[in-house]
């Protein structure tokens, strides 16, 4: 599904190398942790598989087709393929919860005669249809962080990339995240997760990458955390 071929990114204006001879492949249904310091390149890594950044040499293959030839409304497209979900749930506060959701189904296209059975579906997976009405300043910081994911795939997304989605949340309400990922994963969701919980890491094993100073210093199936 997402191929990285001998893939380096510099940011010239800084001179700073964010990675560095980056190979590897993601199948359809992984799901992973992407783990390493602050600085280490996850946001770079990510940021790649979106478009918001582009090599400065190496390629990256989304379905065997290097993103390169994705121009001008193609990448709009494609990023409406992809849910992110980011450590501030960034949900617009002005907008009910039901109305987040409809934002998003807005911004891909949905057929409007769908939002209120998507929306409410994916509210129910979440835990959270008895807040529909609620605005995001009424919820607590977990349930922001749940709006904001049943956001990302209420657009029924193939990838689902997640930059510490549990960062500012206590240890169960991070567990309760981390459960709602899983079930999402299973039903057939990509998930690409940066994270810098060690515990997460070393009690839900999954697949691991872990960078160090741009580069790609594990790649275990296996899991576990090693920094």
């Amino acid at each position: 599904m997402i191929e990285f071929h001998r893939v380096t990114l510099e940011y010239p204006a800084t001179k700073t190398l964010a990675l560095e001879e980056i190979n590897l492949s993601v199948k359809r249904g992984e799901f992973l942790y992407l783990t390493g310091h602050s600085g280490a390149g996850k946001s770079s890594f990510l940021g790649l598989i979106i478009k918001s950044v582009i090599p400065t040499t190496g390629q990256v293959y989304i379905n065997s087709e290097p993103l390169t030839k994705y121009k001008g409304a193609r990448v709009a497209l494609h990023r409406r393929r992809i849910g992110m979900v980011f450590q501030d749930h960034s949900l617009l506060d002005h907008l009910s919860v039901l109305e987040n959701l409809y934002f998003a189904l807005r911004v891909v296209g949905a057929p409007q005669r769908e939002w209120e059975e998507r929306s409410l579906n994916v509210l129910r997976l979440v835990g959270l249809a008895h807040k529909q009405k609620v605005y995001p300043i009424q919820l607590s910081q977990g349930e922001r962080q749940r709006v904001a994911i049943a956001r990302a795939v209420v657009t029924n997304p193939v990838l689902l990339l997640a930059d510490e989605p549990t960062g500012n949340l206590d240890p169960d309400v991070s567990w309760e995240i981390m459960e709602l990922m899983n079930e999402i994963n299973l039903k057939g969701t990509t998930i690409i997760l940066a994270t810098h919980s060690r515990e997460i890491v070393e009690r839900q094993r999954r697949r691991t990458l872990t960078l160090r100073k741009g580069k790609l210093v594990r790649d275990d199936p296996n899991g576990g955390y090693a920094i």
